[in-house]
Formats: C-alpha cells, structure tokens, sequence
C-alpha cells in the first residue's frame, strides 16, 4: 500500500474504500471485509446516511482505530460555524470515534458561500483542537478555492472531485497542486458514467476499448488499470463496492506499472463532460436535506 503525504505532513493511504450509496445493511461488512484485505482508509459522509455503519465495520474488523484513516464530509444543511462543530458530534457519535483524520465540506455552495466560509473555519478551529488530523474540501472548482483561500487562513489538505478517465478535470488538478493540495477521486473507476441520472446517453468508460487494450497487456482489470492510473499520478482513489470480489481487486493494483504512453493514452481519453452534478448549480431542495442527530 502506498501512502500519500499531505501538506501538513499526515499521512493517507491512497486508495480507499467508499461507501456512497452502499446500503446501511451492506456498508458495515462491506468496511470489515476491506480492513480485513488491508485497507486502511475509509471515506463515507452525513449524507450517505451509513456513517453509522461505517463505525460498525471498523468495530467490527478488530483493526485498531489508530490504524484507519477515517474521512467524512459535513452535508450542506449543517454549514455556519456553530452548525458545523455541531456536524462533527453528529459524524464522530455515529462512527463511534474521538476523532476524525480528514473531515472535508462536501460542496462549495457558491449561492450560500458566506455559511461556506463559517463552515470552513470551524474546521479550522477543530484542526487547531486537534480533533481532526486533516480538512479539506470536495467538488471545489479553482474560483471557489480562490474565494476560500481569500477568507480562511489553512490550506485544504484534499479536494475530493469527480475524476476519472472520462473527465480528467485538468484545471482542477492544476489549481491543487498549485497550492498543495490533494486531489482525490471519486468515481475513479467511473461508476457516475453508468450510474442512472444526470444525464442520457452514457457510455460506461469501463467498457472502453483503450482501457480493455491495456488491461489485457497487463493481465488485469479495466477497474485495476484507472486506479493505477490514478495512484501513479499521485492521486488518491476511494472506489466504492460491497462486492468481496471487487473489493479485494481494487485493492490490487501495486504489483504492475503502466508506462509513460500509457498514461498519457488515459488522459487523451478525457471528453470534458461531467458525469454529475455541476458544483456551481444550486440545488437548494437536496441542499436543505437534514442529517439527522443520530
């Protein structure tokens, strides 16, 4: 397993088990198999409504706590300061823990980006507490990154984005790494090009002939072959399955090297269309969505 370093020296191992629309009752032995294969990073959120389960699996697992990177997002409803320190009783009472190695916001919310910001702080006041180990931010595009960075004063350790062959989301990469920041994938195998909604007219990139090509000549999977792709160019990945089978595979893909064509023939496979939502779309309904206390 190889480990990320983040930019206030935590380390994160950079692939993870993800847990978004992973059923409560399989989101528990889902988490325990993968501790058991050697995962140590899970990534769940307030609005999968399975953080409970999460803390289940782990409890479950009999792998010690101190071992497991644990991440979680602070759903939009629960933004302003006093609301967000508020999030983190709510997330760390449902897993079950003390503290949280990485909790991020989990939208940008540019029509409310004044309660983005309070949200923000409180994350900062929680790093200053010690009772996050890391904070960071998903779905930023570079403008809401610019507007964060004007008003708070500590750098995001991650930005989780949809990234994967498909929709490699250059600039976003570019503005991270600019600042020191992580990019993390979700959906780096590409599940939001064949999941229902948000759009017609998918085509599921895991059935891509380039990426077929490449599995074949390695002898793995097309799932095995983005991860890599993703982990050789220093991103970290959080696949989501309950699938064993699955789970373990994605988890093996430190034993072969794709070259430098390769990865480039990857990147040239990005079409610039997002499988989900636009962060800068309101959704004030899904937004308003309320997490509950326990």
């Amino acid at each position: 397993m190889t480990d990320l370093t983040l930019n206030n020296g935590v380390a994160l191992p950079a692939i993870g088990l993800g847990v978004f629309q992973s059923a409560p009752e399989e989101t528990a032995a889902a988490v325990a198999e993968a501790l058991r294969i050697g995962y140590r990073h899970i990534d769940t959120a307030a609005a999968y409504r399975n953080e409970r389960e999460v803390g289940e699996g782990l409890r479950r697992s009999g792998v010690d706590r101190a071992d497991v990177f644990l991440e979680t997002k602070v759903w939009v409803s629960d933004y302003g300061y006093d609301e967000t320190l508020h999030a983190f009783e709510k997330s760390t009472g449902k897993l079950g823990v003390d503290t949280l190695d990485l909790l991020i916001l989990h939208q940008p919310v540019p029509t409310r980006f004044e309660k983005t910001i309070a949200a923000y702080k409180a994350l900062e006041a929680l790093l200053a507490d010690g009772r996050v180990r890391a904070i960071g931010v998903s779905n930023f595009m570079p403008h809401h990154l610019e507007r964060l960075l004007q008003d708070t004063d500590v750098i995001p350790a991650v930005n989780q984005v949809e990234l994967h062959p498909y929709f490699t989301q250059q600039d976003v990469q570019k503005a991270d790494a600019a600042h020191g920041i992580l990019t993390q994938a979700w959906s780096p195998i590409g599940g939001i090009t064949f999941y229902p909604g948000w759009g017609d007219g998918k085509r599921s990139v895991l059935d891509d002939p380039t990426i077929a090509e490449l599995a074949q000549t390695h002898g793995k999977s097309p799932a095995q072959v983005m991860l890599r792709w993703g982990v050789q160019q220093g991103r970290s990945v959080i696949p989501k399955s309950t699938n064993p089978t699955r789970i373990a595979e994605n988890f093996d893909v430190f034993d072969f090297e794709l070259s430098t064509d390769e990865l480039a023939r990857i990147d040239a496979l990005d079409t610039g269309v997002r499988g989900g939502p636009d962060p800068d779309q309101p959704r004030d309904a899904f937004f308003d969505v309320v997490i509950d206390e326990a």
